[in-house]
């Protein structure tokens, strides 16, 4: 049995390192990938955060990996990078020309080349949308969302069966395995998956829902 284990760790830290460097997006050159029980641990440094962004991704979408931890840095930009205020101007023109982000409803603070995001919106797309805005600004190493939601409707009494009839109709979803406990404006997800993509998706098709202002994926992935 321990033979086998390993055996499937080993190959699963093939399969992700092969997938890091099938992307031509991704330097895999300076990252290193470890497998433990279905676990894939990223680490290394990369050049900028939409690429440790995407070779998360590009993990979590191979078969077999049960969950990603994200060790990755992204490297200082040192003397050639842009200046703390010089980001923060930029990070808050982008914000004003974001069409998903409201105006005049979140703001951008930054220390040491980490973007802090702050203010309230009504969506959970909108916070999703304040943090792409800013995320591929040079110079920029991390991003704090710190965004509050706050719903223009209260959670419906009948929440629950909203998400549970949005995920019965989402062909990408096995509804049998997912259940949705709700209490008050809160989601909490439970039960198995059968990939990481699929546990996306289930945690978009609640936040979907008016009224919802947290979800808690609790979903493991089985396969």
């Amino acid at each position: 049995m321990t033979q086998t284990v390993r055996r499937s760790d080993k190959d699963l830290q093939t399969n992700v390192t092969d997938e890091l460097l099938f992307d031509s997006s991704i330097d895999a050159a300076h990252l290193v990938v470890l497998a433990n029980g279905g676990v894939v641990t990223l680490s290394g440094d990369v050049g900028s955060l939409p690429e440790r962004h995407t070779a998360k991704r590009a993990a979590m979408r191979v078969a077999g990996v049960q969950a990603v931890t994200d060790d990755i840095v992204v490297r200082d930009p040192g003397v050639s990078g842009a200046k703390d205020s010089d980001i923060a101007e930029a990070a808050n023109q982008m914000l004003s020309w974001a069409v998903d982000v409201p105006s005049d409803t979140v703001k951008a603070g930054v220390r040491d080349h980490v973007v802090t995001l702050s203010g309230t919106v009504n969506w959970q797309y909108q916070r999703e949308a304040a943090a792409r805005a800013v995320m591929y600004l040079k110079g920029v190493t991390a991003v704090a969302n710190t965004i509050r939601l706050i719903a223009t409707t209260p959670a419906s009494d009948d929440l629950k069966a909203a998400i549970d009839g949005a995920i019965l109709r989402n062909a990408q979803l096995d509804s049998h395995q997912i259940k949705a406990d709700v209490n008050g404006a809160e989601v909490t997800l439970r039960g198995s998956v059968r990939s990481w993509a699929e546990r996306r998706q289930a945690e978009k098709v609640s936040w979907s829902c008016s009224g919802v202002t947290s979800v808690k994926n609790q979903l493991t992935v089985t396969a």
